[in-house]
């Protein structure tokens, strides 16, 4: 049986985004697992020191996460300031808090370059998407974790049925 699962912070409504937001979530299963004490709320860009608000930031160069992990691409702010150690130190914070936990399931913010497991922005900054993995998911998937977004929590719940 699966215990706990991960979710982003912001899609829990704590105000942890680059902008000083959230993307809250409302679906009962969160809920439901919230209740149940069986979410692990993480946010790899906050547990890495990154301060909220911040510049956004976008993976350049190809490949997505595993490039960043692999040192083949990097994350870069709007500001032009490569921050790539900080999501990677996230992306390792967040895969030790899995391993703690035994984690296998993880619900993350698409979108971000550290959590999109679907979509990521370009690195161009000018607001296109492409279907590749931020470095958080990137990881987590690489140790057997399995990733979702915020839009596939029926999926997730299917698994916990």
């Amino acid at each position: 049986m699966i215990k706990k699962v991960l979710i982003s912070s912001c899609l829990l409504g704590e105000n942890v985004r680059y902008n000083g937001g959230n993307a809250k979530t409302k679906h009962t299963f969160i809920d439901k697992l919230t209740s149940e004490g069986r979410v692990i709320s993480v946010c790899p860009e906050a547990s890495a020191g990154c301060p909220i608000p911040r510049p956004s930031s976008e993976i350049v160069g190809s490949g997505g996460g595993t490039a960043v992990l692999e040192r083949e691409a990097k994350i870069l702010n709007a500001k032009g300031k490569n921050v790539t150690d900080k999501y990677i130190h996230g992306a390792q914070i967040v895969l030790k808090i899995a391993k703690k936990h035994k984690i296998k399931i993880a619900v993350l913010k698409d979108g971000s370059p550290s959590c999109g497991s679907i979509n990521i922005y370009d690195g161009s900054f000018s607001n296109k998407k492409i279907k590749q993995e931020g470095v958080t998911a990137a990881l987590l998937r690489s140790n057997g974790i399995k990733v979702f977004t915020e839009d596939q929590l029926e999926e997730v719940k299917k698994i916990f049925d």
